[in-house]
């Protein structure tokens, strides 16, 4: 399975957010957690890593081979034991192995994506429709959008989501931390909410190696919202040509709920919705 996460605007979370993906990730399959944010990597500076082996080897190997092998010979192990493809830090040189992997790695990507059990989480972070990025988001299983539900952050969301919704056929759109009630911002703005992740600084500092005491992703708000998503992504998605193992919504993700329910706290639960937008704004 391969899976894009990315966000229009702000800065969300998104990496942390794999990161807290990889580590609650069910254990029947195997996360790897892919930067190609086009802006450079977090994850190199964060933990330390070596420049190499990372995307820039990566973009580089894809010039000769597109086996799903070399995504594997490529990646580092966190100190948590997560699996991770650093990209580089510099804009630059991260726009620059995009620039060749894009083109040829969507094919290795997509391809250790259709192992049996591998995960595969594109880190695409900020995306716009020149994003270096895109042909990994089309050639992905679901793209993952998210965003605070602030003013700032969902007025882009707004202004940008019947551009962003033609990227990929199974859109999902995630809420970041406080503000606006979920079902608001589902009658405002017209699209489904997938799922809510929670403001939870002690849980991402100790998921992104700033402190060593802290909750654990098993025990923090961050680590249980990571495994609500990710266990509602597993079951809704499956890797291209293989059967399906679990229903499906009409062929889609279920549809917003209704602009009357009561909104629902963060933590409760919910079956994975997907969000659309109709060439009229309303909902689907």
């Amino acid at each position: 399975m391969l899976i894009a996460l990315c966000s229009l605007k702000g800065s969300p979370g998104v990496t942390t957010t794999a990161l807290a993906l990889a580590a609650r990730w069910p254990a029947e399959q195997t996360p790897v957690v892919v930067e190609c944010d086009p802006a450079g990597g977090d994850l190199a500076a964060r933990f330390r890593l070596p420049s190499t082996p990372g995307l820039v080897s990566l973009a580089a190997a894809a010039r000769k081979s597109m086996e799903a092998s070399v995504l594997w010979q490529h990646v580092q192990r966190l100190p948590a034991g997560l699996t991770v493809v650093a990209g580089p830090v510099g804009a630059e040189q991260a726009r620059a192995a995009l620039g060749i992997l894009a083109p040829r790695g969507t094919s290795v990507l997509r391809a250790a994506g259709d192992q049996p059990g591998v995960v595969v989480l594109a880190d695409c972070g900020r995306v716009d429709p020149g994003s270096t990025t895109l042909p990994i988001i089309r050639a992905a299983d679901a793209m993952v959008l998210f965003a605070h539900a602030r003013d700032d952050e969902l007025s882009h969301v707004a202004s940008k989501i019947r551009t962003a919704a033609t990227w990929n056929p199974r859109p999902g759109f995630v809420l970041v931390g406080d503000g606006y009630p979920t079902t608001e911002v589902e009658h405002e703005l017209h699209i489904g909410v997938l799922d809510r992740i929670p403001h939870d600084p002690k849980g991402a500092a100790v998921l992104c190696g700033y402190r060593r005491s802290g909750p654990s992703p098993d025990h923090s708000a961050l680590g249980r919202a990571a495994l609500r998503l990710a266990s509602g992504l597993g079951f809704m998605h499956r890797p291209h040509g293989a059967p399906s193992a679990s229903p499906r919504v009409g062929g889609h993700l279920a549809a917003a709920a209704p602009a009357n329910q009561p909104d629902v706290p963060v933590g409760t639960p919910q079956p994975p919705q997907q969000w659309q937008s109709s060439a009229d704004g309303t909902r689907p």
